[in-house]
């Protein structure tokens, strides 16, 4: 199950499922834009703060529980650190130093992590194309975050990796992305413990606000003319980020991925680099190498075959652990409402001789 039956019902739920990353790498153009006249972490933190307030605010309208016990903030607080401020951070700062379309790349290989999560955490098969998808996918990152220098060496007399190598790559745009990858898939997953504990979209708004705190406090310190240098069209582009980017796009993401299969919801991830390059491409006139675009392809290619692994297998019937659980519990619970107890009056007969 990928969606909730409710909006499975809904004509449009396709495009709610894809909304997401159409949001996300449109808003991954128009931050690339501000950032020029913004500083990176300030920028986070507008990201953040601003569409957790409007997603608490939405939560409310719709009657969602507020969280409460000390392990509802725990897990809280714990998801704002990992899919908040290191997520935004890092996502951020390599928006500096990479292009929109590129960055939107390095950032939805997070499949290639939430799928190893996955067979940790929930068992979840991964086979012979899960594992030829994922070499595909180390080969594609590769070739799109190491320097075509180190490539064309490697294979011509070898590389000759350097200290300074190594500072210059750990300091590109394209590893940030990498780790912000890594940080989004981990939030992907703590959203399922955190499901237990709080209301997921309660706690979406949470995370946020208290996640975006932190980046502002260390844009204070540390940065400097945050929003003297912005103009109209960046505010424009800031709310947009904001309200669909943001708001709009982690409401309904961590919505679908609070029940049904996180491998499903994450294979539409690879549509997110595609809308990014186009409009890269048209709006920012953004140009990649050609061992780019082989690495472009080649993490598409990844994305889909381990998302898709199980129909290429010809495994369609196999349900994991996780899934029984999330099909089993609504069954059970609905059983246990439709079981009323019956109170029935026996009344006392005078006892019947027979002849």
């Amino acid at each position: 199950m990928q969606l909730k039956l409710s909006a499975s019902r809904l004509p449009f739920a396709p495009l709610l499922l894809i909304a997401p990353f159409f949001l996300w790498g449109t808003a991954m153009v128009a931050m690339k834009g501000v950032i020029p006249h913004t500083t990176p972490l300030f920028m986070a933190g507008v990201r953040l703060i601003p569409a957790g307030m409007l997603i608490l605010i939405a939560a409310a309208f719709m009657g969602k529980p507020q969280p409460k016990g000390w392990a509802a903030w725990l897990w809280i607080a714990l998801f704002a650190l990992v899919d908040g401020t290191l997520f935004q951070g890092f996502l951020a700062e390599g928006l500096v130093r990479t292009s929109a379309g590129l960055g939107s790349v390095m950032i939805d290989s997070q499949p290639l992590a939430v799928a190893l999560l996955s067979l940790w955490l929930f068992q979840e098969h991964i086979g012979f194309w899960g594992w030829l998808g994922l070499g595909l996918g180390v080969t594609g990152i590769s070739l799109i975050g190491l320097p075509d220098e180190w490539i064309l060496h490697f294979f011509d007399s070898g590389a000759n990796m350097t200290i300074g190598n190594w500072q210059d790559l750990f300091a590109s745009g394209e590893w940030l992305m990498l780790l912000a990858a890594l940080s989004m898939a981990v939030g992907t997953v703590l959203i399922r413990f955190v499901c237990r504990h709080a209301d997921p979209v309660s706690a979406t708004g949470w995370h946020m606000i208290l996640g975006g705190l932190p980046l502002w406090g260390i844009s204070s310190v540390v940065e400097s003319q945050q929003w003297e240098n912005l103009g109209g069209s960046d505010f424009i582009a800031l709310g947009y980020a904001t309200v669909f980017g943001s708001a709009i796009a982690y409401g309904l993401f961590f919505y679908f991925a609070s029940s049904g299969s996180l491998t499903s919801l994450s294979s539409l991830t690879f549509l997110t680099p595609v809308f990014a390059l186009l409009f890269g491409n048209l709006f920012l006139s953004e140009v990649l190498s050609p061992l780019q675009w082989v690495g472009v392809f080649l993490t598409l290619i990844s994305i889909y075959l381990i998302n898709q692994r199980d129909t290429l297998g010809g495994q369609n019937d196999t349900v994991t652990v996780g899934e029984i659980a999330n099909i089993q519990q609504p069954v059970l619970e609905a059983s246990a409402k439709k079981l009323n107890p019956i109170s029935l009056a026996v009344r006392e007969s005078e006892p019947e001789i027979l002849p």
